[in-house]
């Protein structure tokens, strides 16, 4: 396999790991991942409900990443759980553009460059295919 490969792989493994401990954390203390995140506030009050769907989405996203780390033949499901990533991320670039954003640099490296990288990660090198 090559370098890119490989270097793909990782990638998947720790944009995965760290996404599915997020959705995890708010699936089981959304209030808790609420008051963490910095600038959240800003967008109105703690709903539990939206929290946890979020969560959802990104426990499953995250696994389909990881599920491309241990078998690359898996790669669809990555580019799937990489393209929610990326619509997430999309909406705070608007949020961004339109100056509603309580912190721009939470955006980016919180949603913007894990989504970007993630969608990296998803797709696989030829050697892969």
């Amino acid at each position: 396999m090559s370098l890119a490969a490989n270097a793909k792989r990782i990638v998947a493994v720790a944009i995965g790991l760290t996404g599915a401990l997020n959705g995890v954390f708010m699936l089981s203390n959304g209030a808790l991942w609420y008051d963490s995140v910095p600038g959240l506030a800003h967008t109105g009050p703690f709903n539990p409900h939206f929290v946890a769907d979020i969560g959802a989405a990104y426990l499953v996203a995250s696994l389909a990443l990881l599920a491309r780390a241990w078998r690359p033949r898996y790669w669809p499901a990555a580019v799937a759980g990489a393209a929610f990533m990326v619509a997430h991320a999309l909406i705070h670039v608007a949020d961004i553009a339109l100056e509603r954003t309580g912190d721009v640099s939470v955006d980016v490296f919180l949603v913007i460059a894990p989504a970007a990288i993630a969608a990296w990660a998803a797709f696989p090198e030829k050697a892969e295919r």
